[in-house]
């Protein structure tokens, strides 16, 4: 009986280790995952933002930076989408409201991000493709992902100008905050294409 006891202590303290050193592998593929992030976060103006948003990705992202620019382009295109649809919401609202200068920049302001949508939408489908770091095609391609996510963020901040002359209408502070939230994401995401960009043609 003591050697069988025996027996089964010596099976199981020399059988769990492996299984323990698997989930330590996958724990710590995913601590060095997030590190990547949050250096690579640090290079931009919203490092808090940018790890926030991109660390649930850490499985799909590893340690690449082409997935990590990719993947902050797609963040930043949802976050646009939504404000679009946020934008054409109240707009058609304020056709029906007594200010028109509020109508009008709401139109404005939801012409500029569905300008914006469609060129972040445009620099991912362009990651998407991208060749091996080097080449002239992959700088022609980066080069076209950074026009278009900078031309993302302008169109972005052009979004509220027309609200500066919108007096005390009650949604203004609200659309603001919103347009410079989505901003952020852009912007954030511009920095890490940037990045990306910097090391594939080096």
């Amino acid at each position: 009986m003591k050697s069988l006891l025996l027996a089964f202590l010596f099976f199981y303290l020399h059988s769990t280790p492996a299984l323990g050193s698997a989930d330590y592998d996958s724990t710590t593929t995913v601590s060095n995952a997030t590190d990547f992030i949050r250096t690579s976060c640090s290079a931009t103006l919203y490092p808090d933002l940018c790890y926030s948003s991109l660390c649930g990705y850490a499985n799909a992202i590893q340690q690449d930076p082409a997935r990590l620019a990719r993947t902050a382009i797609g963040v930043s295109l949802s976050r646009a989408r939504h404000m679009a649809a946020f934008v054409s919401n109240l707009s058609r609202e304020a056709d029906y409201g007594a200010d028109p200068r509020a109508s009008a920049a709401l139109h404005d302001c939801f012409s500029n991000m569905g300008d914006a949508v469609d060129e972040i939408r445009g620099s991912l489908d362009q990651m998407r493709r991208l060749v091996a770091p080097g080449s002239e095609s992959f700088r022609f391609q980066m080069g076209n992902v950074q026009t278009w996510m900078s031309a993302a963020l302008t169109d972005e901040e052009t979004c509220t100008d027309g609200f500066e002359d919108v007096g005390e209408w009650p949604m203004k502070e609200t659309v603001c905050e919103r347009a410079a939230n989505v901003k952020k994401f852009t912007s954030n995401a511009l920095a890490l294409v940037n990045s990306y960009a910097e090391k594939g043609t080096n």
